[in-house]
């Protein structure tokens, strides 16, 4: 089918645009499965399936889109005659004379070790049945689930320049969630909130240990009942990497998206704190601070081998010894602020035009092991799995809240707490970074519901980060 799209995609795709002219017709079809068991219950499967085309057309200073949904040789040209109406329309009005993209040839695909269909439906079920059965396991447990999906993306970009690029993704979602009440008091505990997924098929479940999770989620949810609220006041903060995601993500990845920087999404999701002068020279953190974007980690979440304008991934420092590299921006973005970016330009559908996205985004590992991040800390709290966060329009001042929290007292993880949270101001806060754990603490890790846009794009981001140990934070309890 793919061949036979192609043709008819270099048929339709204009020749006469004239010099800087650039047309591309971006294909995308995805599939997937949910599957969940409730309480005992085997809930509905959600299965959809969905291809269209992105036609793109620069010409004249212009830049005009059209989606389509009809594949005919007729439906792709009607969107075609579109995008060349659009790009007329806006012909001398845009910031670009001419589109700094390229006619990329090049294919990439998702590493697989056991693929989805290797098991059947009945399987799948059976697996879900049984972690089901252990979370459910005491009668202050009033509600639980076990939860899959999976989904396989491929796409195809066509150039009226000769460029072909396709791509094949597979990712899978497990997720675990037990709620425990007694009397006013009510905890929920999940495994790792949306953390633990990847690219890749059933192995993503034994990468992130699903089968042993569900009894020592279902304990936690029941040991917060009894646990004290967290303590309020300034300490040590030691986060997770399942909570350091959410960190990265909102006070790193957001901050740093070019467009957002440029003004694009102040009227609807804010602005940034960071300037277009800051890169080279601010001080985003310690010197133990190295953020890296890298859509090559193989597995992660949001790996790919080029970009939805054509660009191929690289690796690149956005933050290196605590200071401000370069902004996560695609060509058209680079263009337009005359920085250094990244292959960061990305759509969520084939009824969506690429912006600057979040793909990687990983905090370096550094040098110590668990034991070490905590020996030091004289009082403080460790913390994992996010469950609530607020942050301000231009991603500086937030306030996150966690679902399980321990006490480290004199170097020492002693008892849990419930209602954990914490608030600081984005690069303060990163400056307070104390502590960087080694490999061993690292973790590969994703989401899969960023939204941003208009209209609304909701797309999966990979994090990966060590345990991080932070000084002097405030920390407080739900109740207060």
């Amino acid at each position: 089918m793919l061949e036979t799209l192609t043709d008819r995609f270099r048929s339709v795709l204009p020749s006469d645009l004239g010099a800087g002219g650039y047309a591309s017709i971006r294909y995308v079809q995805s599939r997937s499965e949910g599957l969940s068991v409730r309480q005992g219950v085997v809930q509905p499967v959600r299965n959809s399936e969905e291809a269209g085309a992105m036609v793109t057309v620069w010409s004249g200073g212009g830049l005009g889109y059209a989606a389509t949904s009809d594949l005919t040789p007729s439906g792709l040209a009607t969107a075609v005659d579109r995008a060349r109406e659009w790009a007329h329309i806006t012909s001398g009005l845009g910031v670009l004379a001419e589109p700094p993209l390229a006619h990329t040839v090049g294919e990439y695909s998702s590493p697989v070790e056991r693929p989805w269909s290797d098991t059947t439906l009945t399987e799948r079920l059976d697996l879900l049945r049984r972690q089901d059965e252990l979370l459910g396991v005491d009668e202050r447990i009033v509600d639980w689930e076990a939860g899959l999906a999976h989904r396989v993306v491929d796409t195809m970009m066509v150039t009226n320049g000769g460029g072909m690029v396709t791509q094949h993704y597979e990712s899978t979602f497990p997720s675990l969630r037990a709620t425990a009440n007694e009397g006013a008091n009510t905890q929920t505990r999940t495994y790792g909130g949306h953390a633990f997924c990847g690219q890749g098929g059933v192995e993503v479940l034994d990468r992130h240990g699903f089968s042993d999770a569900a009894p020592r989620i279902a304990a936690q949810a029941l040991e917060l009942l009894s646990a004290p609220n967290c303590p309020t006041g300034v300490m040590d903060l030691v986060l997770a990497p399942d909570q350091m995601i959410l960190q990265i993500h909102e006070s790193i990845g957001h901050p740093l998206e070019l467009d957002r920087i440029l003004g694009d999404e102040r009227n609807y999701a804010g602005t940034s704190f960071v300037t277009p002068d800051m890169f080279g020279s601010y001080r985003y953190g310690s010197d133990l601070l190295n953020v890296t974007f890298d859509p090559t980690v193989p597995g992660q979440m949001a790996s790919y081998g080029f970009d939805d304008d054509g660009t191929p991934a690289r690796r690149e420092y956005l933050i290196e010894k605590g200071v401000l590299q370069r902004p996560m921006g695609g060509r058209i973005s680079q263009a337009r602020a005359g920085l250094r970016g990244v292959s960061n330009s990305r759509a969520c559908s084939w009824n969506r035009p690429p912006m600057d996205r979040m793909a990687n985004l990983n905090v370096e590992p550094g040098e110590s092991s668990f034991e070490e991040l905590i020996s030091s800390v004289e009082r403080g709290v460790y913390l994992e799995t996010n469950n609530s966060w607020s942050i301000d329009d231009s991603r500086n001042k937030f306030q996150f809240g966690t679902e399980y929290g321990v006490m480290i007292e004199n170097g020492e993880l002693t008892h849990t707490v419930r209602n954990p949270g914490y608030r600081g101001i984005s690069a303060t806060f990163w400056r307070s970074l104390s502590g960087v754990g080694d490999h061993s603490t690292w973790k590969v890790m994703g989401t899969p519901n960023c939204g941003k846009g208009e209209p609304n794009q909701v797309i999966e981001v990979g994090h990966a980060a060590p345990v991080c140990r932070f000084s002097d934070v405030e920390v407080f309890g739900g109740e207060q």
